[in-house]
């Protein structure tokens, strides 16, 4: 058990932050080179004592790199460890890097860089995970598999219609980090503590050195905003939730009794007793994870909702749940964009699934439709049909002709023309599963993640 002593503050373990936060050790050198320079600039401080100090810092994130920085815990956090490191260094230069400015705006300028830095990066690995998704789409152009409600085998579908399902998911979850990254993009250094500082700063040089397109307007707001990383937190929750449903059907599809895709080696592992099984491990972890990063959106929810102006010390709660959650998610991206690309894609057992029981039961009532039975008569009739079929173990595409007459007159031998194929080929309307419908949603989305992967901040 940690015991108070001279000049140490009791129960420091229970303060500090460094066991986390020294992974902003590159943003919080940035701005401190950017805040040096920008005061010798202005002629708040001395020429040399800038170059000392840029200097100084250039060889902390050096040994820092090279795992050779002397951290203490007794500093508490990562700025107070660099600028003593720095007074060891350099001497009394350096005592004016702080100069017009505080902790507060320096961590929040630290976590915006890297809130920028994280958001311009999953873009990278989402946009990967599109196109792994595209990949397969493509190669399978003319797949069918069931589609489902309620879990229940409902229509005929091509499978690059069902992959492209994703891809608008992951299109969605794009914008939403973009408007992550614009929403960090707001430099809050030089407004001090939380009214600003006493010297002609120049923000806007600050911003341009450290790369922000705009200056924060309210010291006091600059200070305690953290609606960035909520920004960042809700797009990585909807993302993973996402992923956790396409993790969901390839677990689903991967088991014997669906049998439609078989996962790679590298995606599974085995059991400790029975040697015969895959386990879908990876695509389960991403499931399970999902209520992580769910739960460190909550978390900074409830950090933030009763805290008055300005900086209050739970802001300090504002990161280890937002590093994991960056974690999990850039993580389980790599992984499910390995996943998509390796999988083996069991055509004929989808063919037959898709062509099989009771699948086409709407398409036998558009038959009736276009004979022209109203709609919920039609509708009636293949209800008792299905029933029927269901009693005698067949499957629509399995029953006579006569035994179709039974509940219409209207059937004739061109019942069977209902296909899978051409109930997938009727739906050509735009956004449906026909394949003309499908090619064209194809191009459109291999331009949409070339037009994507052109305007989105690189990392």
């Amino acid at each position: 058990m940690l015991q108070p002593g001279k000049g140490k503050k009791p129960h420091i373990a229970y303060t500090a932050s460094i066991a986390y936060d020294r992974r902003l050790y590159r943003q919080d050198i940035a701005g401190s080179v950017a805040h040096a320079r920008m005061l010798a600039r202005q002629g708040i401080i001395g020429e040399k004592d800038a170059e000392l100090i840029v200097m100084g810092l250039a060889a902390i994130r050096q040994e820092i790199e090279q795992g050779e920085f002397p951290w203490r815990e007794e500093l508490e956090d990562l700025h107070m460890n660099i600028e003593a490191r720095l007074h060891q260094q350099i001497g009394e230069a350096a005592g004016r890097l702080h100069t017009a400015r505080s902790r507060n705006d320096q961590v929040a300028t630290d976590v915006r860089l890297y809130a920028k830095e994280v958001a311009a990066e999953t873009l990278r690995r989402l946009r990967a995970l599109q196109g792994a998704l595209l990949d397969q789409a493509e190669a399978h152009r003319a797949t069918l598999l069931p589609g489902y409600t309620h879990l229940q085998r409902a229509q005929p579908v091509l499978l690059a219609h069902h992959l492209l399902a994703y891809f608008h998911m992951l299109e969605r979850d794009a914008g939403r980090f973009r408007q992550a990254h614009t929403s960090a993009d707001v430099l809050p250094l030089g407004i001090g503590a939380l009214a600003g500082v006493p010297y002609p700063l120049d923000r806007e040089f600050v911003a341009r050195e450290l790369g922000f397109s705009r200056i924060s307007g309210n010291s006091m707001d600059a200070v305690s905003d953290r609606d960035f990383l909520l920004d960042y937190q809700h797009a990585a929750a909807v993302c993973m939730m996402h992923l956790s449903r396409l993790a969901e059907e390839l677990v689903l599809w991967s088991s014997e009794e669906f049998g439609f895709i078989r996962l790679a080696d590298a995606y599974t592992t085995g059991s400790s007793i029975m040697p015969q099984k895959r386990n879908p491990d990876f695509a389960e972890l991403a499931r399970g994870r999902t209520g992580r990063v769910y739960g460190h959106l909550l978390g900074l929810l409830t950090v933030l909702k009763g805290l008055p102006l300005t900086y209050n010390r739970d802001l300090q709660e504002d990161k280890e749940g937002f590093f994991d959650t960056v974690d999990t998610l850039l993580g389980t991206l790599g992984v499910f964009e390995g996943m998509v690309r390796t999988l083996e894609v069991r055509r004929e057992r989808m063919a037959r699934a898709a062509e099989g029981g009771l699948l086409l039961a709407t398409d036998l009532a558009d038959y009736l439709v276009r004979k022209g039975v109203p709609f919920r008569q039609a509708h009636g009739v293949l209800a008792e049909l299905s029933r029927y079929a269901e009693g005698q173990g067949k499957g629509l595409r399995d029953l006579s002709l006569e035994e179709y007459r039974r509940f219409s007159p209207l059937f004739q031998e061109d019942v069977f023309q209902v296909t899978a194929q051409a109930a997938v080929a009727a739906r050509d309307v735009p956004g449906g599963t026909a394949p003309r419908q499908v090619e064209m949603a194809l191009q459109a989305a291999r331009q949409a993640l070339a037009q994507g992967q052109a305007q989105d901040p690189l990392p």
